[in-house]
């Protein structure tokens, strides 16, 4: 039976894999989540990963299939009263059914225990399918827009991105 706990430094790699395989290359267009097309290079590495999993302000939650395979990720960061949801990433094969929903709920139970009474999340701005499945779950555009990390961290865009801030009371 599929699973959500909090993952540790040993799921890293397999996070890591995970995570690049849902935004980035060939294997994210497999999904209807993928970012290859807007930004290129990869989304998260080793280094990055193993940095939230000693931030005491962050958790990363995952999903495991009957198998213990890691199947969804999810990024939040206690920043009260508000609970930072990032790094949301759904194996391409499994996309649309029910892991992204089920890491959803599991990050507003999760806000609830650290007090947080808003989730808040940035999407990219022309990523209109996403944003309307995060609409159909409460989420709402703050009006609040911001740009696209310039540093290079999380890939490199491929045009123009902005952010929008989509929050959720609780």
């Amino acid at each position: 039976m599929p699973v959500i706990t909090q993952a540790t430094l040993t799921d890293v790699p397999e996070l890591n894999v995970l995570v690049n395989s849902a935004y980035r290359g060939e294997s994210s267009k497999r999904g209807w989540t993928t970012e290859a097309d807007l930004i290129g290079g990869a989304r998260i590495d080793e280094q990055t990963l193993t940095g939230y999993m000693n931030d005491e302000n962050i958790i990363i939650l995952k999903h495991t299939d009957e198998d213990g395979n890691i199947t969804g990720t999810v990024y939040l960061e206690v920043r009260t009263p508000k609970l930072y949801v990032g790094m949301f990433s759904v194996s391409p094969l499994l996309q649309n059914k029910g892991v992204g929903r089920a890491l959803i709920e599991e990050a507003e139970v999760y806000a609830r225990k650290y007090n947080c009474n808003t989730l808040t999340m940035t999407v990219i701005s022309i990523r209109s399918e996403l944003i309307s499945w995060y609409e159909r779950r409460g989420y709402k555009p703050t009006g609040e827009i911001q740009p696209f990390h310039a540093h290079g961290r999380f890939g490199d865009a491929k045009q123009h991105i902005e952010l929008i801030v989509m929050e959720k009371d609780i």
